[in-house]
């Protein structure tokens, strides 16, 4: 089959490689419906990350199991399921806590933008839809995967609730996400930052109440105009750099709380600033399967189409002009059909 590898910064290729297999009984195999390039799949295409060997990518997904594992019980094939990112047991400790994604068996989704991938730790993963879902729910199901749900859970360690105030660092897939989870959580004001009009737009379609284009010190003095001086009750940190997140932190009232998604690059912490500041920080990888089944629902009834923040759909062969859209803020976010 023809699967996605990345063979050093800048070289991404579509290449043949074997089917996967089952390799442990708790393994499921999936038939993708759709894959996609994420965010931070441009982390090590930019060099920022080491890519040491050719890498299989891809880490987000939905389809239809086609095999399962001795051990399997809670899917089987011919249902369509979508699972986390982030793969786990759903039964430690720390799963129990709704923190999947620091999972005492933790591991990291790859290999999905291809037609068939292996998903580990499937009975913990997977969840399954009561039937198959129509065609034009797959991209909003396939985003639930990564994208919404790291939004969404950027909103909820952010203490989104009804009334609030939040902002959202970045316009990104992730922080358009954000904006709509922000919006379903009650927020009664939505401040995206953004520069780029499509973003924009679509952000105010999701939910948002204003746009900011300003950055850095005159971004944040723009959300203290206006929240009267105040600052925001929640930020969602959805970039992962030291001025997104310097402008994250600075944009927060006292006693606000700052939901950070983005993979710091470079980040680091004041702490006497923020012991004054009196603010609470709360991120990391998405606990994705502590959302999955509400996430899912709101899809499949069609409250939320989470879907349009795929703005470009390419054949899984020409992935390699996905990533370059994405690079280049062509792209929001890339959909592959496989």
């Amino acid at each position: 089959m023809l699967a996605t590898i990345m063979r050093a910064p800048g070289d991404v290729r579509c290449e043949e490689v074997a089917e996967p297999t089952i390799q442990k009984p708790t393994d499921a195999i999936i038939k993708l419906s759709a894959s996609c390039i994420c965010g931070s799949d441009l982390w090590p295409y930019r060099g920022l990350n080491e890519v040491n060997e050719p890498r299989a990518m891809g880490h987000e997904y939905c389809g239809i199991v086609v095999e399962v594992g001795s051990a399997v019980k809670t899917v089987r094939p011919g249902q369509f399921v979508v699972g986390s990112f982030c793969l786990s047991d759903n039964t430690c400790p720390h799963c129990r806590f709704g923190f999947q994604s620091s999972c005492e068996q933790r591991e990291f989704m790859s290999g999905a933008q291809a037609p068939f991938a292996r998903v580990p730790l499937a009975d913990g993963t997977l969840v399954a839809t009561s039937a198959l879902p129509a065609d034009d729910l797959i991209p909003s199901l396939l985003a639930v995967s990564d994208v919404l749900g790291t939004g969404w859970y950027a909103a909820d360690a952010a203490g989104v609730q009804e009334g609030s105030t939040a902002v959202v660092v970045g316009d990104g897939a992730v922080g358009l996400m954000g904006v709509l989870a922000a919006r379903q959580m009650g927020a009664a004001r939505i401040i995206a930052m953004s520069r780029h009009k499509s973003r924009q737009d679509l952000a105010l379609e999701f939910g948002a109440t204003d746009i900011v284009s300003e950055r850095g010190e005159h971004g944040v003095a723009r959300i203290k105009e206006l929240t009267g001086g105040v600052g925001a009750d929640s930020v969602l940190e959805c970039v992962g750099t030291q001025e997104s997140m310097g402008q994250a932190v600075d944009c927060a009232r006292p006693g606000g709380k700052i939901g950070f998604v983005g993979v710091p690059h470079g980040v680091t912490f004041d702490g006497q600033q923020l012991f004054f500041q009196q603010k609470s920080l709360l991120g990391g990888p998405a606990p994705v399967r502590r959302y999955l089944p509400y996430l899912m629902d709101l899809v499949l009834d069609r409250t939320i189409n989470p879907g349009k923040v795929f703005d470009l759909q390419i054949p899984l062969e020409d992935v390699a002009e996905g990533y370059r859209a994405m690079d280049e803020r062509r792209a929001i976010k890339a959909l592959l059909r496989v």
